[in-house]
């Protein structure tokens, strides 16, 4: 099986969005994505600089759309019946509409309510968050317990995600774990822990309101790394991750449980490929960062489905 992957925060650079423009339908798509999710996307992924776009009202609309788009023009080129999906973090929504649970205009609907909840609670507090890359996992978790933060993404591969206060965060860099770098992250607050509560009521009364189905792929969550069967259950846990750690390393975990044959990371992608090839020893993966890496997504599905 393939997992095909929907990125979180993080992963935007300014212009990302530039050549997907020349895909059938892709101006028309982000014009009506705009509309859904309260931002103009278009400007934000051709124009917006670096500051603009690490907005989390923007940022979280922004990667979800671009996800959608690729997962657009990678159904346009290959065949992607059978394979699984997972998202990570914000990328949770592009995975719910890419696996039929929620259409793609609730999708962006709900990540544009999403991220400006967000916004408004990370303004009550400066917070943020730093990767913790290397050293002894329980050591990492220690240490990150100790200067009173929350591991908000365990991401695998010898990357934790400490999550809390700026000035926490400082003294983590200057009391990195033994054998580990810490890396602050390019985000505006501390996701995933409880400087996130107050955007859960937020998004609850929106999601309350949509209609799930049941997913038409097998579908990870990262509230455990397990595969929900349930729709409305999947959006539940769309709502509660807001405040809690997202645990992809357990995702990746259940992949090879599957047995994964590939991976591939739809735009904007990169993030979860680099965790992806030192945690999926063996399994090759493709980042598809723009049209160009299309191609190369279509060969590693296509091969896989002709070898099954």
């Amino acid at each position: 099986m393939i997992v095909i992957a929907c990125p979180g925060q993080g992963s935007q650079t300014p212009g990302f969005l530039a050549d997907w423009l020349d895909e059938p339908g892709a101006r028309e798509f982000l014009h009506a994505a705009s509309e859904h999710a309260g931002v103009d996307l278009i400007q934000h992924g051709t124009e917006s600089d670096a500051d603009t776009i690490r907005d989390t009202q923007v940022a979280q609309p922004l990667i979800v759309a671009a996800s959608l788009l690729a997962w657009q023009a990678l159904s346009r080129r290959a065949s992607l019946d059978g394979v699984g999906i997972a998202g990570h973090s914000v990328g949770e929504f592009a995975a719910a509409s890419a696996s039929g649970v929620l259409s793609e205009a609730d999708a962006l609907a709900l990540v544009g309510i999403r991220g400006r909840a967000m916004a408004e609670a990370a303004a009550m507090v400066r917070t943020g968050m730093s990767a913790v890359v290397g050293g002894n996992e329980d050591d990492v978790l220690a240490k990150i317990a100790e200067h009173g933060l929350t591991p908000a993404n365990r991401n695998g591969g010898g990357q934790i995600v400490a999550a809390g206060s700026l000035e926490a965060l400082e003294a983590l860099a200057a009391d990195a774990p033994r054998g580990a770098r810490v890396i602050s992250l390019q985000v505006a607050g501390a996701f995933h822990t409880e400087y996130m509560k107050d955007a859960v009521p937020t998004l609850a009364t929106a999601a309350a309101q949509v209609t799930a189905s049941d997913p038409t792929h097998p579908l990870w969550s990262n509230a455990d790394g397990c595969v929900v069967t349930s729709g409305q259950r999947y959006v539940e846990l769309l709502v509660t991750q807001v405040a809690h750690p997202v645990r992809w390393d357990a995702c990746m975990a259940s992949f090879l449980e599957h047995d994964i044959t590939g991976f591939v990371e739809l735009a904007p992608a990169g993030a979860l490929t680099g965790i992806a090839k030192r945690a999926l020893k063996g399994v090759p993966t493709v980042a598809v960062k723009g049209p160009a890496d299309l191609a190369s997504a279509v060969e590693l599905i296509t091969s896989v489905q002709a070898s099954a």
